[in-house]
């Protein structure tokens, strides 16, 4: 495989930096090629702005997904985006590895996806989840949190795992082509025993290990729905993120 790790966690003794450390030790171990794109470590600019861009299509008013199409077409992205970019289309599987912050990924890690998500190789002019520009290549989400596996159960304090993920893993990884796998989850880190900590340890490693074997989860593909952008009326809704008016 060949396996980039965008990871955003500021502090190097983190446990989401043992976490990192093991995936690589797994994955070197396996023969694996990897990058790794240390966002904190990168100091990498998550504000999406007109500096990205070189040559602007629409000068008057900026337009950034418009742009970002253009400028791919004209190689004159900036730098940091177009890297970033060669790293995203190199690698056969993605993991997205960062502490659950208020339901979803560090703003750091979100401008990585607003810049580097690029309306043309990745979404665009009719490619969305099954058609999307990542197809064929695969993702996963590794992440910590402080809250307990119960109160993310569906009928937790925070409601249900696969709602929380649903804007990253359906709106950002699915939709741009990926095939999701199910997430790894280090739950209520700062509150468990070094024991407990080391099998979340041992956990992800069996999963790294496993990435080729494990089923993604389903998302709806675009033949699922209407001209009217809903389920056709013989698709029964199958995700958390659909249903039956």
């Amino acid at each position: 495989m060949k396996v980039l790790i965008v990871y955003a966690h500021q502090e190097e003794r983190s446990f989401n930096r043992a976490l990192l450390q093991r995936a690589l030790d797994e994955l070197a171990a396996g023969g694996h090629e990897v990058q790794v794109s240390d966002l904190y470590a990168m100091g990498f600019d998550p504000v999406a702005s007109e500096a990205d861009f070189f040559e602007r299509r629409f000068p008057d008013r900026l337009q950034y997904d418009r742009e970002q199409k253009h400028n791919h077409q004209h190689q004159s992205l900036r730098a940091d985006i177009a890297g970033e970019l060669d790293k995203l289309i190199w690698c056969d599987t993605l993991i997205l590895q960062f502490p659950l912050w208020w339901f979803s990924v560090p703003a750091i890690m979100k401008g990585w996806i607003d810049r580097v998500f690029i309306n043309g190789p990745v979404y665009g002019g009719g490619k969305r989840y099954d058609t999307g520009g990542m197809r064929g290549r695969r993702a996963m989400v590794a992440t910590s949190t402080a809250a307990y596996d119960t109160m993310c159960a569906p009928d937790g304090l925070v409601g249900a795992l696969d709602v929380i993920l649903w804007p990253i893993q359906n709106g950002m990884l699915a939709y741009a082509g990926f095939q999701v796998l199910p997430p790894f989850v280090a739950w209520s880190v700062n509150f468990v025993d070094e024991a407990t900590r080391q099998g979340y340890l041992d956990g992800y490693a069996e999963r790294i290990r496993g990435l080729d074997a494990t089923r993604p989860l389903f998302f709806h593909p675009l033949n699922d729905f209407g001209t009217d952008w809903r389920l056709k009326p013989d698709i029964a809704a199958a995700t958390v993120g659909q249903r039956r008016a």
